[in-house]
């Protein structure tokens, strides 16, 4: 297996695992913070699926991201281009997704996008090719996609199941 197969492979088993632990959230659950500090599931969420968007579309590919393309900060009420770093603990706390079902439709574009991208990716760029990832810097195409994508989001991934069991429900099974 390629470089390339293997980071599709695991973006999408990273999907389906984000898909699965928001499935049974009410708006409640969502929303819940436990203290300061610890972040509702809502913003690890919009963190995470906002940053991956920006990075292969907007910053790898150099086109719009799916939010912007479909009118997503709109529908939300939220800012066209923040997506959470160096948010507050407060402000992170006051972000709403205001439709849980509309938010599943931006995410699943999301990761179509990924996928239709990792799809067709090129491995020789994967080293030669650099991008600048702010407020990170410049790293390799590689860097950005296995780092800044995939490790970030199984990372948010862990605190939002470690979330779901602050409001009494289990994280996802394998």
């Amino acid at each position: 297996m390629d470089i390339a197969a293997y980071l599709q492979r695991e973006m999408r088993s990273l999907h389906g695992l984000l898909d699965k632990v928001i499935g049974d959230l009410s708006d409640d659950q969502l929303h819940y913070q436990a203290g300061p500090g610890v972040q509702p599931i809502a913003f690890s969420l919009w963190h995470y699926v906002r940053t991956e968007d920006n990075i292969i579309r907007f910053v790898i590919q150099r086109r719009p991201t799916v939010w912007m393309e479909h009118g997503w900060p709109e529908r939300f009420g939220l800012d066209a281009r923040a997506q959470g770093t160096g948010m507050t603990d407060e402000e992170a706390g006051a972000l709403r997704i205001r439709s849980l079902p509309d938010w599943r439709r931006y995410q699943s574009q999301v990761w179509a996008a990924t996928d239709e991208y990792l799809g067709a990716l090129d491995i020789a760029k994967l080293d030669s090719e650099q991008v600048t990832i702010r407020p990170v810097g410049p790293m390799s195409l590689l860097s950005a996609l296995s780092g800044m994508c995939l490790t970030h989001g199984f990372r948010h991934l862990g605190e939002i199941e470690y979330a779901r069991g602050l409001v009494g429900l289990k994280g996802a099974t394998i």
